[in-house]
């Protein structure tokens, strides 16, 4: 059946795509937590290096404060990062049981055709006639 071998096509491809999301977030995560490492360190550079750790301190670094806001921003756009990345997954979870299904149907499917077939060749048989599926 021509029209549920596309279905299992585009499943397979919604599938593939879903995953190709997945990898995308997760090295945008990876990405961001290593950038967010990174301004820590520097902060912590900073701060020692101006021997001020408090941020309303009226001599606190200027770059501490910036790259802390700057952190700051990677660290919200990660917990959004992290919700997207969990519905992707859950995307995924539901597109790979559509495509089992479709994959099931089509075996049951074929298996018809199969047993169709072979129905048609036994009567075909008893009657003495060749058969030719059209």
């Amino acid at each position: 059946m021509k029209s549920r071998d596309t279905l299992v096509r585009l499943k397979q491809f919604q599938v593939d795509e879903k995953r190709r999301r997945i990898a995308q977030l997760q090295q945008m995560i990876a990405e961001f937590t290593r950038m967010a490492n990174e301004l820590d360190r520097e902060i912590a550079n900073e701060e020692q290096r101006a021997n001020i750790s408090d941020p309303s301190h009226f001599a606190y670094p200027t770059y501490a404060r910036a790259a802390r806001s700057r952190r700051d921003n990677l660290t919200h756009s990660l917990s959004d990062l992290r919700a997207k990345l969990a519905t992707a997954e859950r995307q995924l979870e539901e597109a790979s049981e559509e495509l089992s299904k479709a994959k099931s149907q089509e075996v049951r499917d074929h298996a018809a055709e199969r047993m169709v077939d072979i129905v048609a060749e036994r009567h075909a048989a008893e009657r003495g006639e060749g058969f030719r599926r059209v």
